[in-house]
């Protein structure tokens, strides 16, 4: 007896079921693309099964938390001295090593001196001259004082005899600044520095022709203490000012900020310094305003010309919020947060931020005091969706540290 042959089971996936309706095919697809989007069938936002998404929330409150500004700056020494020969004549000799340390008063060039000798003994001769007519002028005036007196001369030859001693005077105090002249020129062969500090190379070999103050012999510059010039964008002082004058910011008391230094290797420099300077002009090339500190610099560290970075420290911002940076996000309008709203709902904050301290992000607008910003779980919510907030976990260094006091 034939046996009736049993219907093989119909594979949905397989080719002999493809010509029937798979109206199961749409749901699947749409239940993929939305897990696939991390969002719930349901509820915009909701955790699994249409319940509340788990978060974690920390409560914000103001504080004031100090700021710094950072520019690019460029070290100059205190003062700059060009050191220029006052008199004409041969250069006879250096006195100095180019790139040492000089002290005040040290001589660091020598013009030959011999022919501003002899204009000195000329002077000295001349000087002595004229103090010997004057003396035989006020001798022959004396003379003539008694016979004017009696009539025995005419008028005419005491004024002359008195005009004689008048002109022998004047010729004397002539003399006397020729001689003073002379030794100032004397003395001027030996070039000195008028401060003490590091010297540059020589720009004249002995044997040059120096013809007076027009020809440049070197430079010595005052490294201790130091300069540091920076410039101050032009927006972001108007900026400043702003929040200053709202109260936002608070500036030193003095007006002078605290300076460190950022060297060009990345480490920070020992010693601090102070602002001394602020121009109220605005660089029409650059856009920005020049600002000056003073910053000791004993071992010589710090050279003329070099590239630092300037951070300015003393200010402090008012009523504001640190917030995890990763709590903050991006969108069209702006960066904006989560927070925990009514009926535990999240609702979007539009905030305002400024520097980053240490992880977190400084939000200078947009939140209220006690608010709960959503720091883990922003990524699977939208506007409006319940929220489970629970507060984030310690960090193990904070956690060992409770728990040994």
């Amino acid at each position: 007896m034939a046996q009736t042959p049993v219907p093989a089971p119909i594979d949905p996936l397989s080719a002999a079921s493809a010509g029937r309706p798979r109206a199961w095919l749409p749901a699947l697809l749409a239940l993929a693309v939305l897990a696939a989007c991390g969002q719930a069938p349901e509820g915009g936002g909701a955790g699994a099964f249409g319940g509340p998404a788990p978060v974690t929330a920390v409560a914000v409150q103001p504080e004031d938390l100090p700021v710094s500004f950072e520019y690019t700056a460029q070290t100059l020494g205190l003062r700059e001295i060009e050191i220029r020969a006052r008199v004409t004549g041969i250069l006879e000799k250096r006195n100095y090593a180019e790139g040492g340390r000089v002290r005040a008063g040290q001589s660091l060039f020598t013009i030959d001196p011999a022919p501003f000798q002899a204009a000195l003994a000329r002077a000295e001769a001349d000087l002595a001259a004229a103090e010997a007519r004057h003396a035989q002028a006020a001798r022959d005036a004396a003379r003539l004082q008694p016979l004017i007196e009696g009539k025995a001369i005419s008028q005419k030859q005491y004024d002359d005899a008195v005009s004689a001693e008048a002109i022998g005077h004047a010729d004397v105090l002539a003399a006397r600044a020729r001689l003073r002249e002379a030794q100032l020129n004397l003395a001027w062969t030996r070039v000195e520095s008028p401060i003490a500090g590091v010297v540059g190379r020589a720009l004249k070999s002995e044997g040059s022709l120096v013809s007076g103050p027009d020809v440049l012999l070197t430079t010595v510059t005052q490294t201790h203490p130091m300069q540091v010039i920076f410039g101050i964008p032009d927006n972001e002082r108007l900026k400043l000012r702003q929040e200053a004058d709202a109260g936002r910011l608070r500036l030193p008391a003095d007006g002078r900020f605290e300076v460190r230094l950022k060297l060009a290797d990345g480490s920070v420099y020992a010693q601090t310094g102070r602002t001394d300077f602020a121009d109220v002009r605005v660089s029409r090339d650059t856009g920005t305003s020049e600002g000056r500190a003073e910053v000791p610099n004993p071992t010589g560290l710090l050279q003329p010309g070099q590239f630092v970075r300037a951070q300015l420290v003393g200010a402090v911002r008012a009523g504001v919020f640190r917030v995890p940076q990763r709590a903050v996000l991006e969108g069209p309008q702006g960066k904006f947060v989560y927070v925990v709203g009514k009926e535990s709902k999240a609702e979007v904050r539009p905030v305002s931020t400024d520097e980053w301290q240490g992880g977190d992000v400084v939000v200078t607008g947009g939140l209220a005091a006690g608010e709960q910003v959503i720091v883990d779980g922003v990524l699977k919510l939208g506007p409006g969706a319940p929220v489970q907030a629970g507060a984030p976990a310690e960090k193990p260094a904070a956690a060992e540290a409770k728990a040994g006091s």
